[in-house]
């Protein structure tokens, strides 16, 4: 008979081997559907929140977005929209793969001056731009339930930003390719409070 710590030990084991093909056929579907995208077609989506969404962002709220990677749902409209409607913007800011993110507060989008490139190949704000702890946090995933369940890239960035802080409205924005029926879960993945994709809106959860 098995031990209770080895019985874990397995399911941890397994649960981390599917996540691990799921990352790799969805980081596929995710580059494959976005390089098929005619440019007109691209250049619309993803261009203003949805009203619901509206709705969840406090009048005064600071907001985190992302610098999408290749493939990503951009965020760079909705960085515009909310930018011009008078929110304070941040963008995260890595220094060592180790060590968690932290936001700063992003000046422009439209100008994006105040960015210094990153150790992980994007953008970031400088060091010495003013840490922000957003109110509502837009980020990126690689697949997703309709539950509001999340998956990432696998270096826990946001799952431990966001355990440290529970309040933050957490919105998630994929294609729907990124959709998965059974999603494999373990205990430090934190859920979404809405999930935006160019079809439809699912939550708020």
């Amino acid at each position: 008979m098995l031990s209770g710590n080895r019985r874990r030990t397995e399911v941890s084991e397994d649960i981390a081997a599917r996540k691990a093909a799921l990352r790799t056929e969805l980081r596929r579907k995710r580059r494959d559907h976005a390089a098929s995208l005619p440019p007109e077609v691209s250049a619309l989506v993803f261009n203003r929140p949805p009203g619901v969404v509206l709705d969840m962002v406090p009048e005064n709220a600071s907001i985190g977005f992302y610098r999408a990677d290749p493939g990503e749902a951009p965020a760079g409209s909705y960085m515009k929209f909310f930018f011009e409607r008078g929110h304070r913007l941040a963008l995260p800011r890595v220094t060592k793969i180790s060590e968690p993110m932290v936001f700063h507060h992003h000046a422009d989008p439209f100008d994006e001056g105040d960015l210094v490139d990153g150790p992980l190949g994007l953008r970031q704000p400088r060091a010495d731009a003013p840490i922000i702890e957003p109110d509502v946090l837009f980020m990126p995933l690689l697949g997703f339930d309709r539950t509001g369940q999340r998956l990432g890239q696998g270096g826990g960035f946001y799952d431990i930003w966001l355990a440290a802080h529970p309040s933050t409205i957490a919105i998630g924005m994929a294609w729907d390719v990124q959709e998965v029926e059974d999603l494999p879960l373990e205990s430090h993945d934190m859920p979404l409070a809405a999930i935006i994709t160019p079809t439809r809106l699912l939550g708020p959860f």
